[in-house]
């Protein structure tokens, strides 16, 4: 998996310095033909650090839409759908869209291939739960700014904002992929609108190596 790491590292650096960082996805996705081992985010099966916050919460969810920014295989995706939440999905991959409705063919998600830097207009103030996990990170510091403030756009009034990163201190090295951010980082979803309801800061013991996570809640 390490050595799967440094590979997916060196194509998005790739992707990067051409100035498309993005489109490295979609490269990744398809290549891996359906493989999950050479997708090193694919647990195929919902993100632990959502269930927990699911489990611990209880939030209502008749009626209420969500957003799952970039799904990847669909898991949480799936999850939030089992818990009541009308859903809609997204991932700048078709490739990653394609394999999400070949893996739950008869799911109430609505998967979409979409562009968070160029979202469509009827997203804005739309959702009532919002997932972003691990995609700020995956993006580089210059557009980190810009994702916050489209992201933020797309909540509805009293709605959830909930982010899943990893974390640094200010001092550390950003390197390669995944960017991990700063608490000043997220905290700009405060400076444009949005209330701090919870900032937890910990190490994720049930990664292949302890990994510092924030988890924070913001309302709207």
């Amino acid at each position: 998996m390490t050595e799967n790491r440094s590979t997916v590292q060196n194509l998005a650096q790739q992707y990067i310095e051409a100035d498309q960082p993005t489109a490295w996805f979609e490269v990744l996705y398809s290549q891996a033909n359906n493989d999950e081992k050479l997708i090193p985010w694919a647990d195929m099966k919902p993100n632990h650090n959502l269930v927990q916050w699911l489990d611990d919460h209880k939030i209502q969810t008749p009626g209420k839409t969500a957003l799952v920014i970039g799904c990847g295989l669909g898991d949480d995706a799936e999850e939030l759908s089992k818990r009541g939440f009308n859903v809609t999905a997204f991932d700048i991959s078709p490739s990653a869209i394609e394999w999400c409705k070949q893996r739950f063919p008869d799911s109430s998600v609505n998967y979409q291939v979409a562009d968070l830097l160029n979202p469509p207009s009827e997203w804005k103030q739309n959702f009532d739960f919002i997932l972003e996990s691990y995609t700020l990170q995956s993006l580089p510091p210059s557009l980190s700014n810009q994702a916050i403030d489209i992201i933020a756009k797309f909540l509805s009034a009293q709605g959830t904002l909930l982010i899943i990163c990893r974390g640094r201190n200010p001092e550390d090295k950003l390197d390669k992929v995944p960017y991990p951010l700063t608490k000043n980082d997220v905290m700009k979803f405060v400076d444009i609108g949005l209330s701090l309801v919870d900032f937890e800061d910990y190490f994720d013991h049930l990664d292949s190596q302890p990994t510092r996570r924030f988890r924070i809640t913001f309302t709207k």
